[in-house]
């Protein structure tokens, strides 16, 4: 019997599409709609984020509105994270705000140390992070804590990310290093599309303002 008239496969076929359809509905369809901390718990109206990103501490978590944030990332806010308006985090996305990479290798099962189990240790590391306004974070990036993004940067895939980077930089590499500028690529393309560049430019002047860190130094831990 020919595999396109087979009543089982027919039946196997249909049924694999309907839980995929079914499982897609409850799980990882994404709706317009979540509420902010902090600032009053503001309902965000144009905010996205998926059911399957796993978030830690999330009344630590600052959101803006139109915020996106993609399937399988993972956010960890202990120390807090803010993320501004129009950013966009894509898929297997990891930001975490504390390591204790140093903790466990004084831990009294290595060192004989005081057991520190449950207490603030000398050694975690702990800092806010902070991703400016239509920032655009590529799929299995890792933002480590501390790490500081100015508006619209580019942080490109498999990217590892830690320390100070100013507006509009292009991200990449691991260590991360600003290896361009967007607003060089965006002319590139403009010059191809004229007709957006007045709504372009007027883009440019209304984004939300963040902090001056064009200056701040980076965290040197390891």
């Amino acid at each position: 019997m020919s595999a396109s008239f087979n009543p089982v496969l027919r039946l196997r076929a249909a049924v694999n599409r309907w839980r995929r359809r079914c499982w897609r509905a409850l799980f990882f369809r994404m709706l317009f709609g979540e509420r902010g901390t902090g600032d009053g718990q503001l309902l965000l109206a144009r905010a996205r984020i998926s059911p399957a990103t796993v978030i830690e501490h999330e009344e630590n978590l600052w959101l803006a509105d139109d915020v996106f944030i993609g399937h399988f990332n993972y956010i960890e806010a202990s120390a807090g994270v803010r993320i501004g308006s129009g950013a966009q985090i894509t898929n297997f996305v990891s930001i975490v705000s504390h390591s204790t990479h140093r903790s466990v290798r004084v831990a009294a099962a290595l060192s004989g140390a005081a057991d520190l189990d449950g207490a603030e240790r000398a050694g975690d590391l702990r800092a806010p992070i902070e991703i400016g306004a239509c920032c655009f974070i590529g799929p299995h990036s890792t933002l480590e804590a501390g790490a500081r993004l100015g508006r619209a940067c580019l942080v490109h895939s498999h990217s590892r990310v830690r320390g100070v980077f100013g507006d509009y930089a292009v991200i990449a590499g691991n260590p991360a290093r600003v290896t361009g500028d967007v607003r060089e690529q965006d002319a590139r393309w403009l010059r191809q599309h004229p007709q957006y560049r007045d709504a372009y430019n007027r883009w440019l002047a209304g984004l939300p303002a963040t902090a001056d860190v064009a200056d701040a130094r980076k965290d040197e831990a390891p």
